[in-house]
């Protein structure tokens, strides 16, 4: 239980949802910020303005997956009022205040450093980009089916990245039906792709590669896919990028060649926002509960 804790919620989507009702469950007192807009009332929570948020109470303040933007906004689908969280609000807060996000740049990272606050990234950690990309891989079906005129059985895949999103998708390609080829750099990678009975091959192949693909799935995010990759294949290929912005595809050259280009980071929460936000409700639970116990042992 987290009974006397003081969270505030700063934006969100409806990820957030789940994160408020988990909280509330285990009987934290919240404040949601950029939810006046929100119908649903939760026991335990108060919708407050920015402005009014007592800093200096909060043990815990929880961003959007997004973070912040490069100048402190912060997105609020439940609102139509502009948050923005600056270096000062955080620098009001206690110093065990930890500032839990999915992801960051260099002006959240920057703030919370300057406040010595600990910022906590959710999307690092390894359970949760797991845990992820099972509806990531779901979104990516529903795209190819979308933006295509042939089945995903028979195409010819190429999913460049063997991380944690990249063995999701690749799998499940593969069980789908499709000729899977995977390009990795690292030669342990290339072995673990030859294990899972699909066709390996090094990035620097790349080029050689597209030329008879039929669907390229991207999860790197540096710029892999570009204009000299994207210029040897064939015009029907559809390009489906993972990685967060700006993604690793060079998108417009991809538009003037007249190839198919789509970003599409963040799926999770586009195509199954309840289960992604649950995900990290229960992850966000273990970790402030364990910071709660921790400090009420020391106290």
């Amino acid at each position: 239980m987290l009974t006397g804790m003081q969270i505030a919620v700063i934006g969100g989507d409806a990820r957030q949802l789940e994160i408020i009702r988990k909280l509330t469950e285990l009987d934290a007192k919240l404040s949601l910020i950029g939810f006046e807009q929100l119908e649903h009332a939760f026991t335990g929570a108060a919708k407050e303005k920015v402005e009014e948020l007592d800093f200096s109470a909060q043990d815990a303040l929880i961003l959007p997956v997004p973070g912040t933007s490069l100048e402190g906004q912060v997105e609020t689908i439940f609102s139509s009022e502009k948050v923005v969280v600056t270096q000062e609000m955080v620098e009001k807060t206690p110093p065990h205040c930890i500032i839990y996000s999915g992801i960051s740049n260099a002006y959240l990272t920057g703030i919370t450093q300057q406040a010595k606050r600990q910022l906590v990234l959710l999307f690092e950690r390894d359970d949760v980009a797991i845990y992820n990309s099972i509806p990531t891989v779901e979104g990516t079906i529903m795209m190819a089916i979308q933006h295509t005129d042939f089945t995903i059985h028979g195409s010819r895949v190429a999913v460049l990245g063997l991380g944690r999103v990249g063995v999701s998708v690749a799998r499940t390609f593969h069980a789908l039906g499709a000729k899977v080829s995977v390009g990795a750099r690292k030669s342990e990678h290339l072995a673990r792709i030859t294990e899972m009975s699909l066709r390996p091959f090094r990035l620097d192949d790349l080029p050689i590669i597209v030329r008879d693909m039929d669907i390229i799935i991207n999860t790197i995010p540096h710029p892999v896919v570009t204009a000299s990759v994207i210029s040897k294949m064939p015009s029907h290929t559809l390009i489906i990028d993972l990685a967060s912005k700006p993604g690793g595809t060079d998108f417009r050259y991809a538009e003037k060649r007249g190839v198919k280009a789509l970003l599409a980071p963040g799926l999770p929460g586009i195509v199954a926002p309840k289960t992604a936000g649950k995900i990290l409700a229960n992850v966000l639970a273990q970790l402030i509960g364990e910071e709660f116990s921790l400090r009420k042992g020391n106290g």
